[in-house]
């Protein structure tokens, strides 16, 4: 069972991420691409949101937190709580979670932006907030994958505005920041994953590979940090952490359910 080292919390503080390989298994991430795939009741919510060039991304976003599935099963996992409330120094609870997809050869960039750029809107009080994105499967550049400016979590919150449908930071700061942050290229195998924190500027490339690019993505709000309760991004209450074993236990029930005879 994975268990984060003072050396990885003290690196997350300084680069405002953690990339951490393997958290999850081949035949975990196997069962939840396909999970994914086919679930119907999921693409009946997927937004596509298009970048600056008209290109689109997919994405489902859900804060469900009840469901006996797979997804939840990521969520609430020791292995990625405990990892949380580490990194954070404070209780966790979930803030939502997102599946999202870039189709080959069509799936579109990721304006920069901070995900507190957006829930300060909330009115998330503090950025004490963070998310794991976990790779479904194969994340490179060819295939957009995320890219983050290092350190960039101490910057501050930046401005946000609207580039295509997105909500992107302002461009004249990022690029102000590119010329003292190093840009680092995120690219994961399925089943490894990205801590990262909520000021944290990320961005991602157009998918012009014949791969598409899936990750899973669980976001997180401590328990001091109030906020409002919205739909889709709830204030606080008590997460109930489940054993890392029912990620597969619950994936195989999902999937062979997904299979029965209507």
């Amino acid at each position: 069972m994975f268990q984060v080292t003072e050396a990885q919390a003290a690196q997350f503080q300084e680069d405002g991420y953690l990339p951490v390989e393997d958290l999850y298994d081949a035949e975990e991430m196997d069962l939840l691409l396909r999970i994914g795939k086919a679930d119907q009741e999921k693409a009946a919510t997927v937004h596509a949101l298009k970048d600056a060039e008209g290109r689109e991304s997919k994405l489902w976003l859900t804060a469900d937190t009840e469901r006996q599935d797979i997804y939840n099963a990521c969520c609430h996992g020791h292995r990625m709580v405990d990892t949380m409330e580490t990194l954070l120094g404070d209780e966790v609870y979930l803030y939502h979670y997102k599946m999202m997809v870039k189709e080959p050869q069509v799936g579109g960039a990721w304006e920069w932006h901070q995900d507190y750029g957006y829930w300060y809107h909330n009115d998330c009080l503090f950025p004490d907030m963070a998310s794991c994105m976990i790779a479904v499967d194969r994340a490179y550049q060819g295939n957009g994958c995320l890219k983050v400016l290092r350190g960039s979590h101490r910057l501050g919150r930046i401005e946000h505005g609207t580039f295509g449908t997105q909500v992107g930071a302002d461009p004249a700061r990022i690029a102000l920041a590119e010329k003292h942050l190093d840009t680092v290229y995120c690219e994961m195998n399925p089943g490894s994953a990205l801590f990262f924190h909520a000021n944290l500027l990320h961005s991602s490339g157009p998918n012009e590979s014949a791969d598409p690019r899936w990750s899973l993505i669980c976001c997180y709000n401590t328990r001091h940090n109030p906020c409002a309760d919205k739909a889709g991004h709830p204030s606080y209450s008590p997460l109930e952490k489940w054993d890392d074993d029912r990620v597969l236990a619950l994936g195989r029930a999902q999937w062979q359910g997904m299979q029965a005879p209507a």
